[in-house]
């Protein structure tokens, strides 16, 4: 398993990189953290304590603060250290696992649409699923 390599202080480092690159001053008389905060509609403590390294690990935060800089809120997860890069990609591309359609749905998918040929198709492909693979079958035989 993945270690979760983002971390509070990861996210505070990556947050003020991203508001100075916006343009905002986060110095102590900057009013940057004020203006940001109004900005997004994330309160003004939240985004203290971020910027501070104390983190924020409500989503809803998380996600306003993905929306606030136009970044996907899969970055900001993993910055936050609540995902993983690994675990970003198993949502996003899910392991549909073994996949089982019956013969009349294989024939939709197939185009299959003439009543002769769809009745002729299916038959052939339950004969063949009650058939046992060759080796099976000379085991049985013998």
């Amino acid at each position: 398993m993945e270690r979760k390599k983002g971390s509070a202080h990861e996210l505070s480092v990556w947050l003020r990189d991203q508001l100075t690159r916006r343009g905002y001053d986060l110095g102590p008389r900057g009013g940057g953290q004020t203006r940001f905060a109004e900005e997004s509609g994330i309160g003004r403590a939240t985004v203290s304590r971020m910027l501070g390294g104390s983190g924020a690990t409500d989503t809803r935060v998380l996600a306003q603060l993905a929306a606030a800089l136009e970044v996907p809120l899969g970055e900001v997860l993993v910055r936050a250290g609540i995902a993983t890069d690994e675990e970003l990609g198993r949502v996003a591309h899910p392991d549909p696992g073994p996949r089982h359609i019956t013969p009349e749905q294989a024939a939709d998918e197939l185009g299959i649409s003439d009543e002769q040929a769809r009745r002729v198709f299916v038959s052939m492909v339950k004969t063949l699923q009650r058939t046992p693979p060759p080796t099976e079958q000379r085991s049985a035989d013998q």
